[in-house]
């Protein structure tokens, strides 16, 4: 499975050319979403682990792309994939005026921080991927479609689980209502869309492991807003909170 969505819920800095890999991700991550999307990167600082204290995935400095998306915020740093921020609905405007107490609900070391600000955080040209993104991945592809006219129809976000010896670890499917019926997109591999059979049912997990190919630990879904060709539906609201980091 791929790297490891957790639904838990300031001085302005700049860009430099010599950026961090974390920054340059940060930022290409950003440019996936598009200017549709409300996002700003953050710089948080990362106490060292002391003595026996477990060690987290992240950097001495993170650099975070915090983004709105369905009425949440969510976390994306290269190191562990996306993760929700917000810790209920309804909370967006207040979780942007003050994110530090959810940055340090991601981790205990996180400390001091600041918005990155600038003309390289803003726009540019296309660029790869960042590194464990398949969240974003599939909001950009999302957005492609749209753009194309393609349907787009009830839209969601489906995070994938499965249990390793390590930890759980995490992906993201893309889900919507075709012409043809429901089909997944599986950013990893194709944009082109996996048609899933009727006797597959709608329910995340089955369509999961159709999509996977083999059984899969859990499943969760959200539905997507916010798209003008792709409209809202609550049908597909999560009756459940994500729960661990998805590439």
């Amino acid at each position: 499975m791929r790297a490891p969505v957790l639904l838990l819920l300031a001085v302005a800095g700049t860009c430099l050319a010599n950026a961090a890999d974390g920054l340059s991700d940060a930022v290409a991550a950003r440019r996936l979403l598009g200017p549709d999307v409300w996002s700003r990167i953050a710089r948080i600082e990362n106490a060292p682990a002391h003595g026996l204290e477990r060690r987290t995935p992240y950097p001495p400095t993170v650099y975070a792309l915090v983004f709105e998306m369905s009425g949440l915020l969510w976390f994306y740093c290269d190191a562990d994939g996306t993760q929700s921020l917000s810790r209920r609905y309804g909370s967006v405007e207040a979780d942007k005026a003050d994110p530090g107490p959810l940055f340090r609900a991601i981790s205990r070391r996180f400390g001091p921080w600041s918005w990155v600000d600038g003309s390289a955080c803003a726009a540019g040209a296309a660029v790869p991927a960042p590194p464990n993104a398949c969240f974003i991945e599939c909001i950009a592809e999302l957005r492609r479609r749209s753009e194309l006219g393609k349907q787009t129809g009830l839209p969601r976000i489906v995070f994938v689980y499965e249990d390793t010896p390590t930890g759980r670890l995490g992906h993201t499917l893309l889900v919507f209502q075709s012409g043809s019926g429901l089909a997944a997109v599986d950013p990893d591999f194709s944009s082109v869309p996996i048609q899933i059979p009727a006797g597959v049912g709608t329910q995340a997990r089955a369509i999961s492991s159709y999509v996977i190919g083999r059984d899969v630990d859990d499943a969760r879904e959200l539905p997507i807003h916010g798209f003008r060709s792709a409209p809202a539906d609550r049908q597909w609201a999560a009756s459940q909170r994500p729960g661990g980091p998805a590439g």
